[in-house]
C-alpha cells in the first residue's frame, strides 16, 4: 500500500495476523536491504505478528524530494505516526528499528509513549557529545554525493572498516537515488537523539542489539541508554553468528 505524507509516499507492507509490530531500517537502507542482509523482521515474525514494514522517504520503493529537513529524525517520526494511523489506529504497536530506524522510534515514543508496548533497538547510532563527528562525516558525504552520486558513497563506505558481526557480509548499494541522496546526508547530519532527559521517562521494555567496533553506532550510545532506561536488555554482537541471531533474540522478546 502507499501511504501518502507530506512531500512523499511511503511504499508500506503488511504481513500476518496477531499483535503489530511495525519495522523501520537504517540509513540508505529499505525492507529489501534488510531481507538481503539477514535481518529479515516480516519472515521472522509474520506467523504470530501483524508486521508492518516500510520504505522510509527517499528510500527504496518509496518516494521523496530533495529537501534536507524532509530527512530529520523528528520529521521521520511523524512519517511513522502517519504510517500507524493508517495501519494500527487503535491498538499500540511494538517496534524495531536499526540505526535511524532506531532514531525515529526513539522520537516518536518520546512524542507519543502510549502508541508503543516494546522497543527493539538495534544498532543505535551516535548521539550527543559522539555525533558532531558523525555529523561532519555525513556532510562530506553529501558533497561527494552531489558531485559523483551513489557510486562514489558505495566506494567511500568499501574503505571503512567492517565491524566483526559483519565479516563476510555482502553489503547491497544504497537504496536511495543521486538525486536524493545529498539531501538524506544532510539531514541525518542536522539531526540528534532525543534528550536524555526525553528518553529517560520511557516506560517500555526495550531490548538492544548492538554491534562491537563500528564508529557509526558506538557502544557508547547503547551504554548510555541502558544507564537511561529502567527495563531494558542488551546483546551485543561481536560476531556474524551472534548477529544472525537477532531475529529469533528478537522475536523470543516480543513473544
Amino acid at each position: 500500500m502507499r501511504v501518502p505524507v507530506d512531500g512523499a509516499e511511503l511504499d508500506v507492507s503488511v504481513t500476518g495476523e496477531g499483535p503489530p509490530v511495525v519495522v523501520l531500517h537504517g540509513l540508505t537502507g529499505s525492507r529489501a536491504n534488510d531481507q538481503a542482509v539477514g535481518t529479515d523482521w516480516p519472515a521472522a515474525l509474520s506467523d504470530r505478528h501483524r508486521v508492518i514494514a516500510y520504505d522510509a522517504r527517499g528510500h527504496g520503493a518509496s518516494s521523496g524530494r530533495p529537501q534536507p529537513a524532509d530527512y530529520d529524525w523528528r520529521n521521520l517520526a511523524t512519517d511513522l505516526f502517519t504510517v500507524l494511523d493508517q495501519t494500527s489506529p487503535a491498538e499500540p504497536v511494538d517496534g524495531i528499528g536499526a540505526s535511524m530506524g532506531t532514531a525515529t522510534l526513539l522520537h516518536a515514543a518520546v512524542r507519543g509513549p502510549g502508541r508503543f508496548r516494546r522497543l527493539v533497538l538495534t544498532i543505535p547510532p551516535t548521539a550527543w557529545a559522539t555525533r558532531a563527528a558523525q555529523a561532519d562525516g555525513y556532510r562530506q558525504a553529501a558533497d561527494l554525493a552531489e558531485t559523483y552520486g551513489v557510486r562514489r558513497l558505495i566506494a567511500m563506505n568499501a574503505l571503512q572498516p567492517v565491524p566483526p558481526a559483519c565479516a563476510g557480509l555482502v553489503v547491497p548499494a544504497p537504496a536511495i537515488t543521486d538525486e536524493l541522496l545529498p539531501s538524506v546526508m544532510r539531514g541525518a547530519a542536522s539531526t540528534d537523539l532525543p534528550t536524555p532527559e526525553a528518553i529517560s521517562q520511557l516506560q517500555q521494555p526495550v531490548l538492544i542489539l548492538a554491534w562491537t567496533d563500528d564508529p557509526g553506532h558506538p557502544l557508547s550510545t547503547t551504554e548510555a541508554l541502558t544507564d537511561l532506561l529502567d527495563d531494558v536488555t542488551v546483546f551485543v554482537a561481536a560476531t556474524p553468528e551472534q548477529r544472525a541471531a537477532w531475529p529469533q533474540i528478537g522475536r523470543d522478546f516480543l513473544s
